[in-house]
């Protein structure tokens, strides 16, 4: 995994939960590009990306293996309005992870613990095992900032887990998540078939589809 804060002169800033892209050009002038969710949130011209290298990939080997201090990436951003948290929205956040999907719903909740708003805000993480959470420690003092959060561990659970391995349940999905009553905006990112089975599974709890949000990553 590689974890950066680079300096971007120009860059204007983002809102909590969006992205931007990241293009390599090869000296035979071949391209790759792929997008890559925002850690960091507000003005200002740092900008703070986690990326998970992938097996195979083009773009995240050379992030994680190759890339160093001075060395120019093309980057294109911020993008994207739909999977934004705006601290003027009252409205209970939900927010609801996989794997390396932490990173917006991490720059959400950084924008919520620093605006200090009233509204509930939890996060329910989903990893593989406890070493494969990404920012594990600031997310665990996420509580004391007014956002809980329950952890789900889908093959390897911790020593003294009160939760055996597995994926979570629609009934324990409806008893750690906000109500629907409470009708929150659900925040969803993931993998692709992590995201779609629980974007229908907390439609299937009862949440209204509009208020459900998710963004999803897979092999390019």
């Amino acid at each position: 995994m590689w974890s950066a804060l680079e300096t971007m002169p120009h860059w204007t800033g983002s809102l909590p939960g969006q992205h931007l892209d990241i293009r390599l050009t090869a000296e035979d002038g071949y391209q790759a590009e792929r997008s890559y969710s925002i850690a960091s949130f507000g003005p200002g011209e740092r900008v703070e990306l986690a990326v998970d290298e992938v097996d195979g990939g083009e773009v995240s080997p050379y992030l994680v293996e190759e890339v160093r201090p001075g060395d120019f990436l093309e980057v294109k951003g911020p993008l994207g309005q739909y999977f934004v948290w705006r601290e003027s929205d009252p409205s209970p956040v939900q927010l609801i992870a996989g794997g390396s999907g932490i990173v917006p719903l991490l720059s959400i909740a950084r924008a919520r613990a620093v605006a200090g708003t009233a509204q509930p805000f939890r996060l329910l993480y989903s990893v593989r095992s406890a070493p494969d959470a990404l920012y594990a420690d600031e997310i665990e003092t996420l509580g004391a900032r007014g956002i809980p959060t329950e952890w789900i561990h889908t093959r390897l659970a911790p020593p003294g887990s009160p939760r055996a391995a597995g994926r979570v349940s629609l009934v324990e999905l409806e008893r750690l998540t906000i109500p629907p009553s409470e009708r929150p905006l659900i925040y969803i990112c993931g993998p692709t078939a992590f995201v779609e089975a629980t974007a229908d599974a907390v439609v299937a709890a009862g949440h209204p589809p509009l208020r459900v949000r998710t963004e999803r990553f897979g092999g390019a």
